[in-house]
């Protein structure tokens, strides 16, 4: 237990990725190797869970492509998740909102958080 501490904090190099939430709309860039030629790559979706701590957190996105949900899921600490952008703010009350796989129309949007200047 002690040591899992320790590797932790050697290995910690903190990622400054933006604060989101389960619900909100997200962009995230990651390089895909091919051969030797490196590219990045967007993918747009919801965020459905955040799960682990640490050096072990990861994301899963879901977006839908030709009417077929896709899911993937990202660690937070990948040397390829270039950058992580925030499209939406959603408000939803669950930590992990998997019922959002069996909604399609209009009862599959999220409804977005309002932020007021105070």
């Amino acid at each position: 237990m002690d040591l899992m501490k320790v590797v932790d904090e050697h290995f910690k190099e903190e990622r400054k990725l933006p604060e989101f939430k389960v619900g909100d709309t997200v962009t995230v860039h990651y390089k895909i190797k091919e051969g030797n030629k490196e590219r990045i790559q967007n993918f747009r979706g919801v965020v459905l869970q955040r799960r682990g701590t640490g050096i072990n957190e990861t994301f899963t996105v879901r977006k839908m492509a030709s009417g077929v949900g896709v899911e993937r899921i990202f660690p937070v600490n990948s040397p390829f998740v270039e950058q992580v952008d925030i499209n939406k703010r959603g408000k939803v009350r669950r930590a992990r909102i998997f019922y959002f796989r069996n909604l399609t129309g209009k009862s599959a949007r999220i409804k977005e958080k309002i932020y007021t200047k105070s």
